[in-house]
Parts: C-alpha cells; structure tokens; sequence
C-alpha cells in the first residue's frame, strides 16, 4: 500500500546555518591558536670603523635641566625668566670659557622627570643664540642608581 499516491517526494535540503556556525568556532580556534614568528627582513653586518679618537674636543655648552625647573649652564646655576634670556645666558658662559669664536655643541641634560616643555626652552635658547649643534645627554642601562 502506498500511501503517499497524492503527495510529490521532497528533495531534501541541507540547512546551512549550523554550518556556518561551526566553521566560524574552527575559523575562531585557528586564530587563536596561531603562533606568529618574527621575521627579519634584511641580514646585515655593519662594517667597523678604524677612525683615530678626535685628537681636538669641541667645546661643550652643557645645559641641565631638573625635575624642579631649574636651569645649570655648564654647573652654574641661571634663573629663567624668558627664553631669550636663557639664550643670553648661553652666549655668556661661551664667551666666560674663552671660545667665543667656536660654536659650541650644546648638551641638554635633562631630568627624567622634567616637563618637556623646560627642555623645548632649552632647544628655542639654542637656536636663538645661534647653536645648531645639539645632543642630549643619556644614561646606559646598567648606570641607573
């Protein structure tokens, strides 16, 4: 006996939407557990250098800056009042070392905890008194106190 005379036979579906549900979790897990390696890029090997040590050092404008915002110019102490006056003071410690004719290579010591903008007044004074040369003075890691 046949019962279903009447009914057409239903072609059967595949539901995709667990599917999709299992392969975003897999998606998901391989993200997660993916290790990411450093590559480099370039092998290189500096070349070394075998310069003579400078027999003549160039004089040295050493600026210090502390936390608190006082200013040293090679350890004598300058109170700060404008940034012009601060490059006034610069030009004098040059011209009290006796090499006012040499430009001096300005070294800014400054505080960890100094504010940046003390050290951009220190920057502005160099330039307005004409220094271009410029570092900053740090410390290595293993010098820490």
């Amino acid at each position: 006996m046949d019962f279903r005379r009447g009914r057409r036979r239903e072609d059967p579906e595949i539901n995709l939407i667990p599917f999709i549900d299992v392969l975003l979790v897999i998606l998901i897990f391989l993200m997660v557990t993916t290790t990411y390696s450093k590559f480099t890029e370039l092998q290189i090997t500096l070349p070394t250098a075998d310069a003579e040590k400078a027999v003549e050092k160039p004089f040295e404008l050493n600026v210090t800056v502390d936390a608190k915002g006082n200013y040293t110019i090679n350890g004598t102490p300058v109170a700060f009042h404008t940034v012009a006056g601060l490059a006034d003071d610069m030009k004098a410690a040059t011209r009290a070392s006796g090499t006012a004719n040499q430009t001096p290579v300005v070294i800014v010591n400054a505080d960890q905890f100094a504010m940046h903008q003390m050290v951009i007044n220190v920057l502005e004074a160099a330039r307005i008194a004409g220094y271009d040369k410029l570092t900053f003075a740090a410390q290595t890691a293993g010098a820490k106190q």
